[in-house]
This record gives structure tokens, C-alpha cells and sequence, in this order.
């Protein structure tokens, strides 16, 4: 989502004419957001590699992921939680709203390794809305509030761009900036909550038995290159900020 927003500003910023002019500072946020998109690219190709290849690795338990979640569940005490089926690839999620955790296609019926290492990564959401895991807690209260704030952010910077232009008044290009600091607060949010899920999913897979230590570091892997890409999203969120931040510092001087 917020590098769709972050692509979309930068288009309106060049049709509008209005960008800062170049310096060193502005050159080197240009280099640095490439470099993000990059390294967001290999990492996505990555992950796709990984679980392809552990999708092949059949889970010794002989269990699906639907059986991983419903055991992992059940051994946290958790009952009010159904495991459901959704389409589509890596398209697994929790939701505190219907209580249910989804698995896709290549996760519900699999009986890879990849397959419960997802699976497990999504009961430890589950985990964590059981035992009101703070940053979890945090990050749902921000959704109503940022999906408020993107949705304008690009209406008011554009908007803050022509008054800056005319008025040299910065207001309202700082009132857009903070709209997609949320994006990026939430972003930041999101990470201890990805890695802390996937935490308690390896401690449970090791923990039940129901992985041997080769299967354990083939899972440990998959979700370790799946964090990642939260984290390249925290970083382009927060080099989006910096860039206006320093656009607008540019267009005062």
C-alpha cells in the first residue's frame, strides 16, 4: 500500500512541476528510494523462491497447514478461532475481526514444510490477540486512522504543493506529510508484530514435536525471508517521509 501511495505522490509531484531543486540531499534520497525498490524486488523474488522450494519439502507430520493451525490453536487453548480457506498465493492472514485464520491455496491443503511454517506464523496472530500482545494491539487500532489518512494523502499534498508554490505557506504540505507518517508509524508497528508471530510459531513447531531439526531451519528460513519484506516496506515508508520532508525543506530554502 504504501509504496502504490509513495509511486503516485512522486507522479503528481512531476506533473505539477513542483519538486525541489536538485541538490546533493535531494539526489541521494532519489538513490536511496531506488535502492529500497530494489532490495524490495530481490527480497519478494527471494521469498517467492524459498516457499517454492519448500512447498516440495513434504512436512514429516504428514499434517496440512489447515491440521498445523487447528493442532497449534488448540494447544494454545484458543477455541474461538476457525480456520478458514481464501484464493489465491500467500494470501494467508488472521483477522481479529471474524475471528478466523485464513490460509490460501498453496497453504491450506499443502503438507509441506513451507506450507506449516505459514500456517503457524498465522496462529501466532492468533496467539497474540489471545494474549493482547500490546504491539498487535497498537497496530489494530491504526488501521481505521491510516486507511483514513491515505486515503487523503494525496489529495492534500498535491493541494499543499500548489499553495506552497503560490504562498510560500508550508501548512498544508506538513499536514500530508504527517497523513503518510502514519503509513510509516504503522509500517514500524508492524514489525515486531511479523517477527513475534513467527517467533511463536517456531517455538511451537519445536516445541509439539511435530518438525525434526532439518525441517525446523527449512521453516525457520521461510519465515525469516517473509519478515524481510515487512521490513523493506518499513524502510520505503520511512524514506517516503524523508523525501518530503526534504522537498519541502528545499522549496523554503
Amino acid at each position: 500500500m504504501m509504496t502504490a501511495l509513495m509511486m503516485n505522490l512522486l507522479q503528481t509531484g512531476y506533473e505539477y512541476g513542483m519538486y525541489a531543486p536538485q541538490s546533493l540531499s535531494s539526489g541521494g534520497m532519489y538513490l536511496l528510494m531506488i535502492l529500497i525498490g530494489v532490495v524490495g524486488y530481490i527480497v519478494q523474488a527471494r521469498l517467492q523462491s524459498v516457499f517454492k522450494k519448500y512447498s516440495q519439502v513434504m512436512f514429516p507430520g504428514g499434517l496440512t497447514g489447515a491440521e498445523v493451525a487447528e493442532k497449534m490453536l488448540r494447544d494454545h487453548n484458543i477455541h474461538n478461532v476457525k480456520v478458514t480457506h481464501v484464493k489465491g498465493h500467500l494470501t494467508d492472514h488472521f483477522n481479529p475481526q471474524t475471528m478466523t485464520v485464513n490460509l490460501s491455496d498453496s497453504v491450506y491443503s499443502s503438507r509441506s514444510v513451507a506450507a506449516a511454517a505459514v500456517a503457524a506464523h498465522e496462529c501466532g496472530h492468533a496467539v497474540q490477540h489471545a494474549r493482547a500482545y500490546a504491539p498487535l494491539v497498537l497496530r489494530s487500532q491504526l488501521v481505521p486512522i491510516v486507511n483514513f489518512a491515505s486515503s487523503l494523502a494525496t489529495w492534500v499534498i498535491i493541494v499543499g504543493l500548489a499553495i506552497l508554490a503560490a504562498t510560500q505557506n508550508e501548512l498544508v504540505c506538513w499536514i500530508g506529510i504527517g497523513l503518510i507518517a502514519m503509513s510509516a508509524l504503522f509500517s514500524i508497528v508492524t514489525l515486531p508484530v511479523e517477527y513475534n508471530a513467527s517467533a511463536r510459531a517456531l517455538e511451537w513447531l519445536r516445541a509439539s514435536r511435530v518438525m525434526g531439526e532439518a525441517e525446523l531451519k527449512q521453516a525457520s528460513i521461510s519465515l525469516k525471508w517473509a519478515a524481510r519484506t515487512y521490513l523493506v516496506a518499513a524502510l520505503s515508508a520511512i524514506a517516503s517521509v524523508l523525501y518530503y520532508v526534504m522537498l519541502i525543506m528545499g522549496r523554503k530554502e
